[in-house]
């Protein structure tokens, strides 16, 4: 496997499809990237040479933000959002759904496991 960007890429797909695997780029990315560098995008990551992967990896070092700075910059997003008190900031906070899907039946991924509200169904007796 060849390892670009501290990220291990499969072997067997064409490079365009293995890029895909790095967390930031996607499928348009990968396509920028591989025309900037010439590259084929349908040769098989096993199949590149030491120079071409070099390249992919000089290119996507200087050009494009991935793994850690992405995630960092969706973070640093989301607590701007919940700092200013926002709408979507108290959704974000409160672990609701953000993006204006029904709460009532569903968003279980969200708010997580129903909790029960009626207690036992166990009369108590006085004594």
């Amino acid at each position: 496997m060849a390892r670009i960007v501290g990220v291990e890429i499969p072997n067997e797909k064409p490079i365009e499809i293995s890029l895909t695997y790095i967390h930031g780029i996607g499928r348009s990315t990968s396509q920028k990237i591989l025309k900037a560098v010439n590259v084929d995008p349908t040769t098989r990551v096993k199949d590149l040479s030491n120079d071409e992967i070099k390249r992919i990896y000089q290119y996507i070092e200087k050009n494009i933000p991935t793994e850690g700075q992405v995630k960092q910059k969706v973070f640093m997003n989301i607590k701007r959002l919940k700092d200013i008190r926002c709408y979507r900031g108290i959704r974000h906070k409160l672990g609701l759904p953000v993006r204006g899907q029904n709460t009532r039946k569903n968003a279980r991924t969200r708010k997580g496991k129903g909790v029960a509200v009626g207690g036992l169904k166990v009369k108590v007796t006085k004594k």
